[in-house]
């Protein structure tokens, strides 16, 4: 039965409730997963009429699909984000985003300290922000360590620092501090940080006041510091809010199957930091928005706060069962002012940057959308490229480069020694490269790629595709990259027999099999760059008495290179632990074999 065939039978079984669906390619990989509240109109809706094309593309890559029931819509919701977390589905919405923000912490220690961390664990100790950035909370921490001198050192030392003698450290290492005075310095930094640093400030200009009036001057300045310091430090953000209740504030915009989320974060009534999210969608824009809000706070970190503001177009109900967070639709007031701006910012964002997406789809997408077209094969959205380097037989290697969706991956960048070839011999390690390779994607079921390019000449893509067809029973596009003889990008060579792919120029695809080929060169070049430079340094030193493999490591992470050895002297080789005997040996076969090399070159 063929695949047009099976999924209309597909979806004339489609049920009339809530559930999840899992789109699947033909190789059977999850490539898109949704939700929604009558299975039968969401799924129907992509096999029939028109779409845009970012759209057309995931239906396009369809050869099949799952789908599962649920008993409310809640529960659709759930089990989507948990479904794209297990699964990773290339056209879904994933959060790359594991930023997490500093808080400043008041530890529970029997001699508290102050300490910034990204980390909230339930020990006792209290938290204070968010805070924008490492740098805002620095500056608030050594406000405070001016302020309330708390013990700075993690365990307590057997003398006192300079902490103490600057003023900023009671020494509990040698002092008895008793629990009131620590009592009475917590409960300050608890009400500063929770926003009470006026009240703090008001009592120290009273205190000022009153050291003048002593005329204790010196004194006085240091109270007149502190409050210099607290206005220049917890000042310099307007107040946005009155209440200094913690709030996220979302907004959001939609244009051309593109939407882009704004979210505020304000910190004790502060606006201390925006979120920018921009992601194409394939859902209608509240479902995909309720998907976001689950993810933004489970995949991405991000702290929940005591009250989330959205626009009213979102399932406020739905979003509070998902949160479990106290959730605001506001219709007018400040708050309906603030959703507004967030949502105005969104729409203005995503405005400016349509034109770099587009740019950035015509080198990426459209270009392998081409490629595929020009080559009559599927679209390659995983390209898998080899390449040896084996500069003057020594030191054989190939690498491999991985571009998805016409981008570099290079996470998936593998790179290989060559092991059972004897010299330079390009065809077998190929060949053993190949072998190697794909037998390891067939034993661990690692995505197979669309496209397999080998920057070399006929040979060498005969060799690979040998080794898939006749050895793995792997049927994947092989194709080779061609240069000229300025050593640039000349033909693709691709079909049976090799036949030059005509590809113009100056098109986005031509281009991007150039970004291929020149980073699979560099890639590979590298790699037995540190090979062969490795090899030189381990030859050397090999008939050295007393250099041994640990000994050998030592000297290469030291020194790196040879030529910094031999600028090195005796003594430089006996402070990194070498015996005065084995290092006066390094320097004779250095220095031996730098007067070879003078005498040659003067032959």
């Amino acid at each position: 039965m063929d695949t047009k065939k099976r999924i209309q039978e597909k979806l004339a079984l489609l049920p009339d409730q809530p559930g999840c669906y899992l789109m699947k390619d033909r190789q059977g990989t999850i490539i898109y997963v949704g939700k929604a509240k009558i299975l039968k109109n969401r799924v129907r809706s992509y096999f029939i009429g028109s779409h845009d094309g970012k759209t057309q593309a995931l239906v396009s890559e369809i050869e099949d699909f799952e789908y599962i029931i649920t008993s409310s819509n809640i529960e659709a919701l759930i089990l989507e984000m948990n479904l794209i977390k297990k699964h990773n589905p290339k056209y879904n919405v994933m959060l790359k985003d594991d930023k997490s923000y500093p808080f400043i912490k008041l530890t529970a220690e029997r001699h508290p300290r102050l300490i910034i961390t990204r980390k909230v664990k339930k020990d006792k100790g209290k938290y204070f922000g968010p805070y924008p950035n490492v740098t805002a909370a620095k500056e608030t921490k050594k406000l405070l360590d001016r302020l309330y001198p708390l013990r700075k050192c993690s365990t307590l030392p057997n003398r006192v620092c300079l902490y103490y003698h600057i003023g900023q450290c009671l020494a509990p290492c040698v002092n008895d501090i008793s629990e009131e005075t620590y009592k009475e310095m917590t409960d300050e930094i608890t009400k500063f940080l929770n926003g009470g640093y006026n009240e703090v400030k008001k009592q120290l200009t009273a205190k000022m006041t009153e050291a003048a009036e002593e005329l204790d001057f010196e004194r006085a300045k240091e109270y007149r510091d502190k409050i210099s310091a607290i206005e220049t430090t917890m000042e310099k953000q307007k107040m946005t809010m009155q209440d200094f209740v913690d709030r996220d504030v979302f907004g959001y915009a939609v244009d051309k199957g593109w939407m882009c989320v704004q979210v505020f974060f304000i910190r004790q009534g502060k606006l201390i930091e925006r979120d920018v999210s921009m992601f194409p969608f394939y859902d209608d824009p509240e479902a995909e928005m309720l998907t976001f809000l689950g993810q933004f706070y489970e995949k991405a970190n991000h702290f929940k706060p005591k009250e989330i503001l959205l626009p009213k177009e979102i399932d406020g109900e739905l979003a509070k069962q998902l949160l479990e967070v106290k959730i605001l639709q506001p219709i007018r007031g400040q708050k309906k002012d603030l959703v507004n701006l967030a949502t105005k910012n969104a729409s203005v964002a995503l405005k400016e940057k349509f034109s770099l997406i587009e740019r950035d789809e015509e080198r990426t997408i459209k270009a392998i959308e081409k490629l595929g077209q020009e080559m009559g094969i599927y679209t390659p959205y995983r390209i898998e490229a080899f390449d040896n380097s084996n500069i003057q037989g020594t030191n054989p290697v190939s690498a491999m480069v991985v571009f998805t969706n016409g981008k570099p991956d290079k996470k998936q960048y593998r790179k290989y020694k060559i092991k059972t070839v004897e010299g330079p011999d390009d065809y077998e390690s190929m060949r053993e490269v190949i072998r190697r390779r794909y037998s390891r994607v067939l034993k661990e079921n690692l995505p197979l790629p669309d496209l397999i390019l080998i920057d070399g000449g006929m040979g060498q893509i005969e060799a690979a595709k040998d080794i898939l067809r006749n050895e793995l029973n792997l049927e994947i596009p092989v194709a080779g990259l061609a240069k000229d003889d300025k050593h640039q990008t000349a033909n693709l060579l691709y079909g049976e027999p090799l036949e030059i792919v005509p590809l113009a120029r100056n098109s986005q695809e031509f281009y991007l099999l150039q970004r291929i080929q020149d980073e699979v060169h560099r890639f590979a070049i590298t790699f037995h760059r540190q090979l062969r430079g490795k090899s030189m340094f381990q030859s050397i030193l090999d008939d050295i008495p007393g250099v041994g493999e640990k000994r050998k490591k030592q000297l290469m992470k030291h020194f790196g290179s040879i030529n910094k050895m031999k600028e090195a002297t005796v003594e430089d080789f006996i402070h990194i632990g070498m015996p005065e005997n084995v290092a006066k040996s390094i320097m004779e076969v250095l220095h031996a074999e730098e007067n070879e090399e003078i005498d040659k070159t003067k032959g």
